[in-house]
């Protein structure tokens, strides 16, 4: 397959961007064109909720260097959008009304926060979002936070290192019970309950007024800040309307990344891969995966023919706990705990059919690398084994 002439991106963020560095790595020495929506160079989403939100930092991780676009000969155009994408004659029409044409195109739209109906308050997705937030997050303050997932949950905890006064409202019964399930959900809410949060859970958002949120527990809270956390729906307009399959919830690719358009490839949030070594097909929103898809898909783009194979991984920093979780668990795994939930240093284990499913190391630092090979691997593991063997040697 000859090497294309151009390659054009669209996306500037973690996926976007590392796509084009590891295509200048491999030696790629046509051209890249980069479109994003955005005025700021690539930057990495984590800190946004962490670091910079609990006043630690002043700017967001960059994914590159400031004249590493410009050093690379990579034709970055921030703020500029693409409006069609028309995959039957390999072109795209951008926001400024041109047409430019591509060999290969990746998609690497991300994603948007999700809002209620009637919704006023703060989300968390941008460097413009998290500079808003921390402004408000001031002492004595009141914040409303909807929905107890992982954004909602730092931002709480950020909020408490502020000062305010913190309430989190979400329908489900525990924190982070989607992904974590109900008992790791409830050591969650017991560190949140520790440090002063208040949970509304199992209760609902019936709407909103200029002054306040109303429950469908018939209450009103009356908050200073409220903040929208309810999750983030990938950015699919642009493939819906180029006719590109659409598949668990996102653009339907195969192991190696491809759409069901030839030349488009995508990566990130809106990919919903055919995953070899899970078996299904899966769509992942964080950090890791848009990361290491990113630098993956620029293989595909240059013709190569493997498969995307990392398992999905995610960390979050809350208080003093930090965890790690690796893989993807379903709500009817069997759980198995090694270490002391109470003290919150502990590593939680899913299995299913007698094989590792996923694993999450909480306060725990030493397994890092036996944790990845186990979960890579769906080991086959009993539950003794995971509460008393040496994990290196299961590996």
């Amino acid at each position: 397959m000859a090497e294309p002439q151009r390659i054009v991106i669209v996306g500037t963020g973690l996926a976007g961007a590392s796509a084009a560095g590891a295509l200048r790595d491999r030696g790629y020495g046509g051209e890249i064109l980069m479109f994003g929506t955005e005025h700021r160079r690539p930057y990495e989403l984590p800190a946004l909720s962490k670091d910079l939100l609990l006043g630690k930092a002043n700017e967001p991780a960059w994914v590159h260097e400031p004249g590493f676009y410009s050093d690379n000969e990579i034709d970055l155009r921030l703020g500029v959008s693409v409006l069609e994408l028309r995959p039957g004659d390999h072109t795209v029409v951008d926001s400024e009304g041109a047409v430019r044409s591509y060999d290969r195109l990746l998609l690497a739209t991300g994603s948007r926060p999700r809002v209620l109906p009637g919704a006023q308050g703060h989300v968390l997705r941008t460097l413009d979002d998290a500079v808003a937030l921390k402004s408000a997050l001031r002492e004595g303050r009141h914040v409303a936070i909807i929905g107890a997932g992982w954004i909602g949950c730092e931002v709480a905890a950020a909020a408490r290192a502020h000062g305010c006064r913190v309430t989190v409202a979400d329908p489900l019964a525990e924190p982070l019970v989607r992904v974590l399930g109900p008992e790791m959900g409830a050591v969650f809410r017991g560190l949140h309950a520790d440090h002063g949060v208040e949970f509304r859970l199992g209760t609902g958002v019936e709407g909103f007024s200029p002054s306040g949120v109303r429950l469908d527990d018939g209450t009103e809270l009356m908050p200073d800040v409220t903040v929208l956390a309810v999750g983030a729906s990938p950015r699919l307009e642009l493939a819906e309307a180029a006719g590109l399959e659409l598949a668990g919830g996102g653009v339907a690719v195969d192991a190696a990344l491809r759409t069901s358009a030839p030349d488009v490839f995508a990566a990130g949030d809106v990919a919903a891969q055919d995953h070899p070594r899970l078996g299904r097909r899966v769509r992942v929103e964080h950090w890791a995966n848009a990361k290491d898809q990113g630098t993956h898909v620029a293989g595909s783009l240059l013709g190569l023919d493997e498969p995307y194979l990392e398992s999905p991984y995610f960390f979050s920093d809350q208080y003093d706990l930090g965890m790690e979780y690796r893989g993807l668990a379903g709500q009817d795994d069997e759980l198995v705990v090694r270490g002391d939930v109470a003290s919150r240093e502990f590593v939680a284990f899913w299995l299913r059919d007698g094989r590792l499913r996923a694993a999450m190391n909480v306060n725990v630092w030493d397994h890092g690398t036996a944790l990845k090979a186990l979960v890579d691997a769906q080991a086959a593991v009993t539950p003794e084994q995971l509460r008393e063997a040496d994990l290196g040697s299961l590996a």
